[in-house]
């Protein structure tokens, strides 16, 4: 390989707008970058000086996959702040709304972005003739996800019943084992999508970033820790203390800022597969089962297999949404899921969640009158893409020592973009 030059503008079957810069001179590469290119959306500024009760409604409105995750990030923050603690029953029903969140984008994300590139095709259309029942699984599983949202949130994005200290809403029992009854119908597809995924041949290459997760002792944890570890370092810390462990930066070749860890200023990678590696032995039985046998256990850093990960998350996701909607439906989770009393005052405080696509974090300053000082979000893109770059010149760097050609690196860097499932609306919130 001589002089090689690789533009993708606007990769395609991702969210978002964002382009691929590659050059090589005879195998090494001179030039990577990802150049997110979505103008700023300024939602930090938009939430200033609103009453706090609004803030959660205008940050769901970041992404319309993750909305559920803003809600509550910015809730959990809010909350923190007045001191408020809700009940066993209102922390089950929230943890149902994230899951529907992720059940609606792994299934998005795998089927109609990842899975055209392993199949040979350019989009999701021609799968709906070449194989019709894994097509319409896909768009059931994703279908179940904003069932889940909606009955659950009130409406399937932005959602409405999610309230500072609990819920306007709740469902009835038949309709929670309505609810489990359907997951547990889907746990059979979802399995097969495990070993679909773990069939397709990606290179074998790790990332030499640290992966993020929020962590629990006794827990898979989406919400409910304020513990965050980078997995590789084995470096915990407190997410209030965000400012001392994650620093934020910006380039002159996107409109993103960028993550690293502040600890060796290295990268990182939050996600599914980060989530895996930090809590594999707290998945439900059957996904830690379907984890063992496509071979991902942790130490696992192979960033391609985030697709993996992904499909064993939405196996445990419906197990064990199935499961807390059996508790719900036989009021075995305490307490009631109303909103429970506060007295507003000021203070700052950071929201942590994970959201499907990896760590969520939103910082709010609140003043006496209860409205918002200051905001600052970080979403999962955001903190990936150093990450990423990084990865991409160490995989072109791979293939051109293995004597690949340039449309043979391409497809492999795009593969390799779409396995990080960025959202890059997102990433400029």
């Amino acid at each position: 390989m001589a002089k090689t030059r690789i533009e993708v503008d606007h990769v395609a079957r991702i969210e978002g707008h964002g382009d691929i810069h590659l050059e090589m001179s005879d195998g090494r590469v001179e030039r990577c970058e990802f150049s997110v290119t979505e103008p700023a959306r300024l939602f930090e500024n938009m939430v200033r000086g609103r009453h706090f009760e609004e803030a959660p409604y205008i940050s769901s409105r970041v992404c319309g996959i993750c909305s559920a995750s803003h809600t509550l990030t910015d809730i959990l923050a809010i909350e923190r702040i007045f001191g408020v603690e809700v009940t066993e029953r209102t922390r089950a029903i929230r943890q149902l709304l994230v899951y529907g969140s992720f059940l609606q984008n792994h299934a998005t994300h795998l089927f109609v972005f990842a899975a055209p590139d392993f199949l040979g095709h350019k989009s999701v259309f021609p799968l709906s003739e070449a194989d019709p029942a894994l097509f319409e699984g896909a768009l059931a599983c994703k279908a179940l996800g904003n069932e889940l949202c909606t009955r659950v949130g009130g409406r399937s994005i932005h959602p409405i019943t999610a309230v500072v200290g609990g819920f306007t809403d709740e469902l009835d029992a038949s309709a929670y084992l309505e609810l489990a009854g359907k997951m547990d119908a889907m746990v059979d597809f979802a399995l097969g999508a495990v070993d679909l995924f773990n069939d397709f041949s990606v290179p074998g290459f790790e990332t030499q970033g640290d992966l993020l997760a929020m962590v629990q002792p006794g827990a898979y944890p989406v919400i409910g820790s304020d513990t965050a570890r980078f997995v590789r370092s084995g470096v915990e810390f407190d997410c209030q203390g965000i400012g001392d462990h994650i620093e934020e930066y910006a380039v002159d070749h996107s409109a993103a800022f960028l993550s690293v860890m502040r600890e060796g200023s290295r990268p990182y990678f939050a996600s599914a597969l980060a989530r895996v590696n930090a809590s594999w032995s707290e998945l439900t039985e059957p996904a830690r089962f379907a984890a063992a046998k496509a071979g991902l256990r942790p130490p696992e850093y192979n960033p391609f297999a985030n697709n993996v990960a992904q499909a064993v998350e939405i196996v445990d996701a419906l197990v064990r949404c199935s499961a807390t909607c059996r508790a719900l439906a036989a009021g075995d989770v305490e307490g009631s899921s109303e909103p429970v009393g506060f007295e507003v005052r000021p203070g700052r405080a950071v929201g942590f969640t994970e959201a499907p696509r990896g760590a969520l974090f939103h910082e709010l300053e609140i003043d006496e009158q209860g409205r918002i000082v200051q905001a600052s979000i970080i979403t999962p893109t955001s903190q990936n893409i150093a990450n990423l770059e990084a990865d991409m010149r160490a995989l072109a760097t791979m293939l051109a020592e293995d004597g690949a050609d340039a449309d043979e690196v391409q497809l492999r860097i795009e593969q390799l973009v779409r396995a990080y499932d960025p959202c890059l609306s997102c990433s400029v919130h």
